[in-house]
C-alpha cells in the first residue's frame, strides 16, 4: 500500500470506529448503511467540505494544512500520539521517498555499559523495528530465557520482539493478558511505521506478521496507534511462578531509535520478591542451574 493509500485507510478505519452519539450527533433511528460516522458527517464536524474530506480519504488529495489534519483529528476525537500518526501520514503522502533497506543498528558503548550496569534489574534495548539489541541476564531470564541469550551479538539472529509476542508459544503463554501485550505491540508498530514509511525492513517485518498471524493481521487492520511508554502486564514465569511487573521504556537520549525497557515491581510484594529471586538465581547460577535455585526455593515457600 503507497502513501495516499496507508492515509486514506487510517481515515477511513477511524472515521468507522465512531459512533453519531460519540459526538453529539443525532441517529433519528434511522439505519446506518455504513459503520461509524458518514464522510458528510466527519466532514462537518471538521468544518471542511465533504468533498475534499472524501478526496483526502481516497487518496487524491495528499496537500491537507497542518490545520485541517488537526481538525480532522478532533473530529475523530484522535489522542496527542494519533494526532501525530495523522501528520506523519500526511508527511509521507507529500514527501513520497522509494523504500529502502536501512543499515543494521548498532548498540553505542555507552548504552552498552549502561545495560551491563543495571544487574538487578531485568534491562532490554530494542531498536526501531522492536529487534533485541541487547539485554541483561535479568531481562533474558524475565522476558526470553528460552532464547539464545548470545543472540542480540549477532545481527543476523537478533530476536525480535514483535515476532516473539505474535509467533513464539513460551511468550504467548508468559503474558497472562496476552491481548493486552499484542494491542500495545501492534499500537508501537503502527506509529513507528507512520514515522517511517520508506523502511523495506519494517514492511517486511509487517508482511511477515501478517502472514503468519491471523490476531496480527486483526489488529492491524484496526488502525489503533499507541506509543510504548509504561504498562504493568501479569507474567507466568516458569521458573518464579506469577508475579505483576511494570514495564517501562525510555528513548535512548544519543539513538533515538533505540528504546531501553526496564521492568520493575511494586517496592515490598510479592512480584518483587519473585524479581530478585530470579534476578539471584541467574546472577549466580545460570542457566539450570538457576533454575534448580528457583524451584528449591519455590518447593521452600509452599511447604
Amino acid at each position: 500500500m503507497d502513501a495516499h493509500g496507508k492515509l486514506g485507510a487510517f481515515l477511513q478505519a477511524r472515521r468507522a470506529q465512531l459512533q453519531p452519539q460519540d459526538v453529539g450527533l443525532p441517529t433519528y433511528g434511522d439505519r446506518r448503511r455504513v459503520p461509524g460516522l458518514r464522510r458528510e458527517e466527519l466532514a462537518l464536524l471538521a468544518g471542511v467540505s465533504a468533498s475534499y474530506y472524501t478526496r483526502l480519504e481516497q487518496g487524491a488529495s495528499c496537500h491537507a494544512s497542518a490545520e485541517v489534519l488537526d481538525a480532522i483529528s478532533r473530529a475523530l476525537c484522535l489522542e496527542e500520539t494519533e494526532r501525530r500518526h495523522l501528520h506523519d501520514l500526511a508527511t509521507a503522502c507529500r514527501h513520497r521517498v522509494a523504500a529502502r533497506r536501512p543499515p543494521a543498528e548498532r548498540l553505542s558503548p555507552a548504552v552498552r555499559e549502561l545495560v551491563r550496569s543495571l544487574e538487578e534489574v531485568p534491562v532490554v534495548v530494542t531498536g526501531r523495528r522492536s529487534d533485541v539489541l541487547a539485554w541483561n541476564t535479568a531481562g533474558h531470564a524475565l522476558l526470553a530465557g528460552h532464547v539464545d541469550r548470545a543472540a542480540p551479538e549477532r545481527p543476523a539472529d537478533r530476536p525480535n520482539m514483535a515476532r516473539l509476542v505474535f509467533l513464539d508459544a513460551h511468550i504467548r503463554e508468559l503474558y497472562v493478558d496476552w491481548a493486552a501485550k499484542a494491542g500495545a505491540v501492534v499500537g508501537n508498530l503502527r506509529l513507528v511505521a507512520g514515522r517511517h514509511p520508506q523502511d523495506a525492513r519494517l514492511a517486511q517485518l509487517i508482511g511477515e506478521l501478517t502472514t503468519r498471524s491471523p490476531e496480527f493481521a486483526r489488529l492491524w487492520a484496526d488502525h489503533r496507534v499507541r506509543a510504548c511508554d509504561t504498562a504493568e502486564y501479569g507474567l507466568r514465569h516458569p521458573l518464579v511462578g506469577s508475579l505483576t511487573v511494570r514495564q517501562q521504556t525510555l528513548t535512548v537520549p544519543s539513538e533515538p531509535e533505540q528504546s531501553l525497557v526496564m521492568v520493575t515491581a511494586t517496592p515490598g510484594s510479592a512480584s518483587q520478591a519473585a524479581l530478585k529471586l530470579l534476578v539471584q538465581a541467574t546472577a549466580t547460577g545460570g542457566g539450570d542451574a538457576g533454575a534448580g535455585a528457583c524451584r528449591q526455593d519455590g518447593l521452600q515457600r509452599s511447604r
